[in-house]
């Protein structure tokens, strides 16, 4: 049987499918004309940067400062790190830069930029800056047309250790819709928004060579990309049920799956006991309408074949039952001991609980493991 040799719970990974799902993506920003700077932040993985950057540009986001070093020691050179910055986190920036990396920071706050030029004179180093852009989705930035964004501009260009580098901006509320055509109004929204913003930092005679926006389900269903510089998609990488929904990935297209033992039978409840609970498989669950029998991920065999039939209904730390949509579980067919494979809900939730990924062929022929890096 494939996969034998593994430990459960365990965190596949198709190579084939993972390196097809980067090579369109990196097709479509070509096609548009714009760079991909991938958001490494599910990936968290060296090999995942190689293929995600193969005939592209060498550039990356990334969500940690650990992610940061661990890419700048991989040799990666270019990186965004694209979460508000903070002083006390500047003396590790510096380290990541002294290993020769161009380390791009963003702020959307113009009181923070002076407390970061103090600090960054402490240290005797420079840090490139772009400003956040709120658009719409609520988390941070500054909006559009506010003064907030030309008094941030003015700050990072007249403080002595910061430099304008540009906008930039991320459409996660383009994960609360359900239909392509409200996902493209969305992107829409999204490109809009930081153009005008780089439009309105150039009329006022800022620097503004970086105009940068993304998400997987904006960069799939946008129609025009004008006025961008670079994307930043990243689960578009391996695909999950909730991309699948929305139709930003088929279900062969999802890379990552759960390996996951059958540890026993409820007949009580009706329910299959396996060993890949919350903190496998995560507690996220899909936002979408058509998922009334996701719950916390489908139920493939060990081929990779979704069981139409079964789901995973709850989960507890390291349980899950599996229960099935007509109430009858055929209990002799996944007998204790058995394997599953689990089709994630948020494949980044999931990714996040291994400490690295065991790659495989289409075929199920174990090719290595690519190890992650899962710190702050």
């Amino acid at each position: 049987m494939p996969f034998d040799t593994l430990n459960t719970p365990t965190l596949l990974l198709d190579k084939d499918v993972f390196e097809e799902n980067c090579r369109v993506m990196q097709e479509r920003a070509q096609e548009a004309g714009v760079k991909l700077r991938p958001h490494m932040k599910t990936a968290k993985a060296l090999e995942a940067y190689h293929c995600a950057t193969k005939d592209g540009f060498d550039g990356i986001t990334v969500s940690t400062l650990a992610e940061a070093d661990f890419f700048a020691s991989g040799g990666v050179t270019d990186i965004l790190y694209a979460v508000g910055i903070v002083p006390s986190k500047l003396s590790q920036a510096q380290r990541i830069q002294d290993k020769g990396v161009k380390l791009t920071l963003i702020s959307d706050n113009p009181d923070a930029i002076s407390l970061l030029d103090d600090e960054a004179k402490k240290l005797g180093t420079t840090f490139p800056i772009l400003i956040e852009i709120d658009s719409g989705g609520r988390r941070g930035g500054v909006l559009t047309d506010s003064q907030e964004l030309l008094n941030l501009a003015k700050a990072i260009t007249d403080s002595q250790c910061l430099s304008l580098e540009g906008v930039m901006t991320h459409a996660g509320h383009s994960y609360h819709f359900s239909t392509p055509e409200e996902i493209a109004e969305v992107a829409e929204q999204e490109r809009r928004a930081v153009v005008s913003a780089s439009e309105r930092l150039l009329d006022a005679g800022f620097p503004c060579p970086v105009v940068s926006a993304g998400s997987t389900p904006t960069a799939v269903f946008a129609k025009s990309y004008e006025g961008l510089t670079e994307i930043r998609p990243g689960v578009y990488m391996f695909g999950d049920v909730d991309q699948m929904f929305i139709g930003a990935c088929k279900q062969n297209e999802i890379a990552a799956t759960v390996l996951t033992s059958v540890i026993g039978h409820n007949k009580t409840a009706n329910r299959l006991l396996i060993d890949a609970g919350g903190l496998a498989l995560s507690k996220d669950i899909s936002a979408s309408e058509f998922s009334s029998h996701t719950g916390y991920g489908l139920v493939c065999g060990v081929d990779g074949g979704v069981i139409e039939e079964l789901y995973v209904e709850s989960v507890h730390q390291e349980h899950g039952l599996i229960a099935s949509v007509s109430g009858d579980l055929p209990y002799e067919k996944f007998p204790v001991g058995s394997r599953l494979r689990i089709l994630p809900i948020h494949t980044c939730m999931t990714c996040a609980g291994f400490p690295h990924y065991e790659v495989h062929s289409a075929e199920g022929e174990l090719l290595g493991k690519w190890e992650r890096v899962n710190r702050w």
